[in-house]
């Protein structure tokens, strides 16, 4: 484990792409209280469990001012799948609460999990739920999640015999919504399961090993064979709620791409464009690969933003991190000045900086006008993938917006 000593915040310039008529947001990211242990940080800016993986969480000011959390979650343990296999067949929600934004969020409950556990095994959720992104709408609780069940073996012949469950499972991913009216109705269960997905995957466009593909040469659309990673915001200007998820495209390697649904409503129905978003293309044509979008509106600049997974760091043009881009209508997305939103690494108080493996499924929480206070981020030191011993963990970072 290498330390490497650095200044105590990390200056991240964010310029509009209406410099005359709309500010710059200048966001200063600032120091964790936390301290590193075993391949893993712990202190009150980090949410982790000994028995259980944490990873993505998305939190909101209640309407009892305190500080809720739902995250995905799954047990670790010898006997268990490594990570990389566990978070498909085995996630999770779990709620944690605390006084504060960005510290002492305390595990509460698991809230939701595969209907297969609650005895519905062929619910299109029965099999695990995961990428929680939580907002509130109108004095309401929404929680966006996407799910999953096994199609179940693939016939001899087809492009789909040879996957196993794990990739099936992963290949069957759709998204849905729970409307709750509190924090004490999700705990006890009062609200309605969706039976139906909120959105659903329109294209299943892949050359080999794909799970009931569409017909030989239709035309992949950016549901492609999967949505996941919802984030969804109001659009001021006709009050349409858009919701934005990833799917996959083969071109002929995997890139994760992201579209756009809209609705009157945060339940729906959500309509699918044929809009391909955060659509960066390389210098060869191809688009960059990224995932995880949290998009959120600002009132002063009038714009939205964006904050993903950059894999390969063509987007932020430096190393893989956060990335951002803006729009004027959530439709069109540019690059600011400096699309790098952050490094994947963390500043401690002590004012050490740690490099980490995994800094990913971000979330944030906004004040009223749009300026970004908290990032949440799935996080972890090591690589994860191979791991069985819970080394990851949701991290809490406070910014400041000059």
């Amino acid at each position: 484990m290498k330390f490497i000593l650095s200044s105590l915040c990390l200056i991240i310039l964010f310029v509009s792409c209406d410099t005359k008529d709309r500010a710059a947001l200048k966001i200063e990211v600032l120091p964790i209280d936390a301290q590193v242990g075993e391949n893993i940080l712990f202190g009150p800016s980090v949410l982790n469990d000994p028995d259980r993986f944490v990873w993505g969480g998305s939190v909101v000011k209640g309407k009892d001012g305190k500080y809720h959390m739902l995250y995905n979650t799954f047990k670790c343990g010898d006997s268990l799948p490594a990570f990389t296999n566990s978070w498909v067949l085995h996630s999770k929600i779990a709620y944690a609460v605390s006084n504060y934004p960005d510290k002492n969020f305390k595990f509460q409950k698991i809230v939701l999990q595969g209907r297969a556990l609650d005895g519905f095994p062929s619910a299109w959720d029965a099999q695990m739920v995961s990428n929680p992104h939580l907002k509130r709408f109108n004095d309401k609780y929404y929680l966006y999640y996407i799910g999953s069940v096994d199609p179940g073996i693939q016939p001899i012949g087809s492009k789909g015999e040879k996957v196993n469950k794990r990739n099936r499972v992963q290949q069957y991913q759709k998204i849905g919504v729970i409307e709750f009216n509190s924090f004490e109705d999700l705990m006890s269960g009062n609200f309605n399961r969706p039976d139906k997905p909120l959105l659903s995957p329109r294209t299943r466009v892949k050359q080999d090993n794909i799970v009931q593909p569409s017909p030989v040469g239709t035309t992949p659309l950016p549901d492609n064979i999967i949505v996941v990673n919802p984030s969804v915001v109001l659009r001021p200007s006709d009050g349409k709620f858009l919701l934005f998820f990833k799917g996959n495209i083969y071109d002929p390697h995997w890139k994760g791409v992201h579209g756009l649904a809209i609705s009157s409503s945060p339940t729906g129905p959500f309509i699918t464009t044929d809009h391909f978003v955060f659509n960066v293309k390389l210098e060869n044509g191809e688009l960059a690969s990224a995932e995880d979008p949290y998009v959120w509106f600002h009132k002063e600049h009038g714009k939205f933003y964006s904050v993903f997974k950059d894999f390969s760091g063509k987007i932020t043009e430096g190393k893989p991190g956060l990335a951002i881009l803006e729009s004027l209508d959530g439709i069109n997305w540019v690059k600011p000045g400096d699309p790098f939103f952050m490094k994947k690494e963390l500043i401690l108080q002590s004012g050490d900086t740690i490099k980490v493996n995994r800094l990913e499924r971000p979330q944030i929480l906004t004040d009223e006008n749009g300026d970004p206070r908290i990032l949440y981020c799935a996080c972890s030191i090591v690589d994860i993938n191979p791991r069985k011993d819970g080394a990851s963990f949701n991290v809490q970072i406070p910014l400041k917006t000059n």
